[in-house]
């Protein structure tokens, strides 16, 4: 019986694999030169921490189940619940802040499609303990250059969600929430339905409508103009200073609100081209959850990286890593495995496991993109030596073990 691989999940073929780890490896050494630690948390939770959240509501989007034990539990959908439930159980008593990094494996029961699976990677970065503007501009920094790091071209949009929560503040909060989400999406009927629907003040709708199409450079100077030199407005100009200092480009986009309650400052998203409609390669913010989850009142800036996107428009190819192939004779077989055993601390190296003849085993080397093959055959184990055959070439050289090492592991 033939078992396919489960919808909206992919098998990486070695070649994948290498790709993928080389760009991970790349995005892992730009994060900790920043000073940021890794931290790997539990495949699956408990639902009630994602619920507590995100609502009720995302429990149809989870690989969500019932344990032995008649526990509630789901595979996590995301990486910041469980980082935050990990500080709030290990780490309340360390020094903040505190700088962390995972890059784990999510799952989320929807419908796949281009760029988008149930099983997926996240690559994310977690600031605990500051509320100031440094914190927010070090984040969005350190996603600016982790992408360009590799290589991709993120159109940067920045907000400070103070500004529109002022703004909204004569509201009920349910209101508010509401407000939020319909400007996440951009959806501007439903927005000026809403507003209807709850009989919002005129002058509120006027200032709201126009405050979310504010962009670019002077969208300060706009947003000042429409609602007042407010205390958000200078904090996020404080925000702007910092990255201006990073020398990050941005842009200024009041339409940016995240759509979810526990965001409470600064926010951003980075799109790349290449990705089509679904184009956001990162997103992230200042937020509250550490309360939530029964620790103290203690701020965060973070984001995820779509490394799934990223990998689609990322052209940063890995190294050669073509391997070398020892060929030997049915006589020269034992001694083949011997000088592999010597090799490989230093050079990846193939030797035959399917007692081929030297013309198959030469074959093979060619069809695997060798770059060299050493050929120990009754002469070479007369002198103590190998022939290193350099396959682009031809060129042959009679060499010790140590020589061949030397030679090939610069």
């Amino acid at each position: 019986m033939k078992v396919n691989r489960p919808r909206g999940t992919r098998d990486f073929l070695p070649e994948d694999t290498r790709r993928r780890r080389n760009v991970e490896n790349i995005l892992r050494g730009v994060v900790k030169n920043w000073g940021f630690e890794e931290v790997i948390t539990p495949t699956f939770e408990s639902l009630d921490l994602f619920t507590l959240k995100s609502g009720e509501g995302i429990v149809g989007e989870l690989y969500n189940f019932t344990d032995k034990g008649d526990r509630d539990m789901t595979l996590r959908p995301e990486l910041t619940a469980p980082v935050m439930r990990m500080y709030v159980n290990e780490m309340q008593a360390r020094q903040r802040p505190l700088k962390l990094f995972y890059f784990e494996n999510c799952f989320r029961y929807e419908r796949p499609q281009k760029g988008r699976f149930r099983e997926f990677w996240q690559f994310g970065v977690e600031l605990i303990g500051s509320n100031k503007a440094d914190a927010d501009a070090e984040i969005i920094a350190l996603a600016s250059e982790m992408l360009k790091a590799v290589n991709i071209k993120g159109d940067l949009h920045v907000n400070h969600l103070g500004i529109i929560r002022n703004l909204l503040s004569v509201l009920e909060s349910g209101q508010q929430s509401k407000i939020m989400r319909l400007v996440d999406k951009k959806d501007h009927t439903g927005l000026e339905e809403f507003l209807e629907e709850i009989n919002a003040p005129a002058e509120l709708r006027i200032k709201l409508q126009g405050l979310i199409e504010l962009t670019g450079d002077s969208a300060i100077t706009e947003a000042q103009e429409l609602i007042g030199d407010i205390p958000e407005l200078s904090e996020f100009q404080e925000l702007l200073t910092l990255l201006d200092a990073y020398e990050v480009d941005y842009t200024i986009d009041f339409g940016i609100a995240r759509g979810l309650d526990y965001y409470t400052g600064t926010v951003f998203e980075i799109y790349a081209d290449g990705l089509g409609a679904q184009n956001q390669v990162c997103g992230g913010g200042s937020y509250q959850l550490i309360k939530l989850f029964g620790g103290g009142d203690v701020p965060s800036t973070g984001f995820g990286l779509g490394f799934d996107r990223i990998m689609e428009v990322c052209d940063i190819e890995p190294e050669d890593s073509s391997p070398v192939v020892i060929i030997a004779k049915e006589s020269t077989r034992i001694e083949a495995v011997k000088a592999a055993v010597q090799l490989r601390p230093h050079i990846p190296v193939y030797i035959d496991l399917m007692k081929r003849n030297f013309k198959a085993q030469m074959s093979y080397a060619n069809n695997i993109g060798a770059s060299y093959t050493i050929i120990i055959g009754e002469k070479e184990l007369e002198e103590g030596k190998v022939t290193l055959k350099d396959m682009d070439s031809g060129n042959q050289e009679l060499l010790t073990i140590e020589e061949t090492i030397q030679k090939l592991a610069l």
